[in-house]
């Protein structure tokens, strides 16, 4: 189950560029139910998520490099490509913001992603300073969704 509140950032930390990150493109096979393949860095995933917004399953499942590039001729819609910066929450150790900076076609675009353990957890977190908008139930920055405009 992945527990996770996303926000729009316009005025991201200054340090952040300094942070870890992963380079990723991703693109879609199907966007209902969200089909996805990823390239991670040097690591190759087929991911399956069921509908929701707070709330949803995901299983994720490794493919070759070759599998990969076979399945990446077949996604519909747009490629999307970004560095995910993974950022420390203060006053939180066990929580970790996936901090995306969309290239390609969506550059500018920057979204904040915590996953939590529960929805308890996710619904009493207090977003740091620097996040905008709770895009979280709106869905309209959903990957899947940017694949297809």
């Amino acid at each position: 189950m992945e527990i996770e509140r996303k926000f729009l950032v316009t005025s991201p930390p200054d340090a952040y560029a300094s942070c870890p990150f992963h380079q990723i493109e991703q693109a879609y096979l199907c966007t209902e139910p969200v089909i996805r393949i990823r390239r991670q860095d040097d690591s190759f995933y087929l991911t399956y998520k069921s509908k929701g917004l707070l709330c949803r399953e995901e299983y994720n499942l490794p493919l070759t490099k070759e599998a990969y590039e076979h399945l990446l001729k077949k996604a519909d819609g747009n490629i999307l490509t970004k560095k995910r910066y993974l950022l420390p929450v203060s006053g939180h150790p066990e929580l970790t913001i996936e901090f995306d900076v969309f290239e390609g076609k969506f550059s500018g675009l920057m979204l904040a992603e915590v996953e939590f353990k529960s929805e308890e957890d996710a619904k009493a977190f207090t977003p740091p300073h620097w996040f905008s908008r709770d895009v979280t139930y709106s869905g309209e920055y959903q990957n899947s969704r940017l694949s297809r405009l």
